[in-house]
């Protein structure tokens, strides 16, 4: 019987494990990837986190782990089937073991949304990608386009752009949601052709990506473009099904406030999966700290009835 299992090893995750071993609390952290980090792993430079100007998202996670890690943190590379409740006691059921928790921590994250257009899920891993870190490098010199009109989208773009003959940008919009400085930098790349007001319709290719049908919603217009790689970056969905009879949700986002406290006592939600207003490293991280001191609260609760 553990006193907190902490579901997802991402930034939420590593940082609710960092503050549950300064807790001393007897907790572990289950884990389906074989490395630690979630998203941030496809982050090429992360500039806003405190204290690491510029820092590869890869090497933060790392940070991160090592961090948990060299206080005793204790980690299991399993992958969550179903949760129950009985008794007050969390029951996680995962495809190797069944685990039992006093409290239960959901930091699950998000996964990539998809455009939904023929060829995408043909194309997959073909020209057809959602992380431009990841796959950027195998279209040097090449042409290339990005979907999407916020930070990841922007940050892609800029990132191809220092690799790519050619990159199109394409957003159904007038205007992007990026902020104001990726945007200053966008329009300093000069390899870089926005397509506003557009939107993809189909991606094209017998083997891997040769070009993709897009059409200007305002003028009505249908064009092919070729390119050798498309990425999407159009958003996230969280990770959240497995917990959909669970806790109360919205939008598919586990209801959680500042405290992370779910509708089911003694479990709580942390970082993407949660519904809140900013999603970053750094509000994931705190959403970490305040779940463990959550958590003890309510076995200290528990512990005086």
């Amino acid at each position: 019987m553990y006193d907190l299992i902490i579901i997802g090893s991402g930034p939420a995750g590593l940082g609710a494990a960092i503050y549950a071993e300064r807790a001393q609390l007897n907790a572990i952290t289950i884990e389906k990837e074989m490395m630690s980090g979630g998203q941030v792993l496809t982050t090429y430079s992360v500039d806003n986190y405190p204290g690491f100007p510029g820092i590869n998202g890869f090497d933060l996670g790392l940070k991160l782990r090592e961090h948990a890690e060299s206080l005793g943190a204790h980690f299991v590379e399993d992958e969550v089937q179903a949760i129950g409740v009985e008794d007050g006691v969390k029951l996680i059921k995962c495809a190797k073991e069944t685990y039992e928790a006093k409290t239960l921590l959901i930091a699950t994250g998000a996964r990539h949304r998809k455009l939904g257009v023929d060829g995408e899920e043909r194309l997959g891993g073909r020209g057809v990608s959602y992380c431009a870190v990841c796959d950027g490098a195998l279209y040097k010199n090449q042409v290339t386009a990005v979907v999407g009109g916020g930070d990841v989208a922007v940050e892609d773009a800029i990132f191809l752009s220092r690799l790519c003959k050619k990159v199109y940008l394409i957003h159904r919009r007038d205007e992007l949601r990026a902020a104001k400085s990726l945007q200053k930098q966008l329009e300093a790349c000069e390899n870089i052709e926005v397509l506003w007001d557009t939107v993809v319709e189909k991606i094209n290719g017998e083997e891997v990506v040769e070009s993709i049908n897009v059409k200007n919603l305002l003028q009505n217009k249908d064009e092919v473009l070729p390119i050798d790689g498309l990425f999407i970056a159009v958003g996230i969905s969280p990770n959240s099904d497995v917990f959909l009879d669970v806790v109360e949700m919205e939008h598919g986002y586990i209801k959680a406030g500042e405290d992370c406290e779910t509708s089911v006592p003694g479990i709580f939600a942390a970082g993407d999966v949660r519904t809140k207003a900013l999603r970053q490293i750094v509000t994931a991280v705190a959403d970490g700290a305040n779940a463990v001191g959550a958590a003890e609260r309510y076995l200290r609760e528990q512990t005086a009835k």
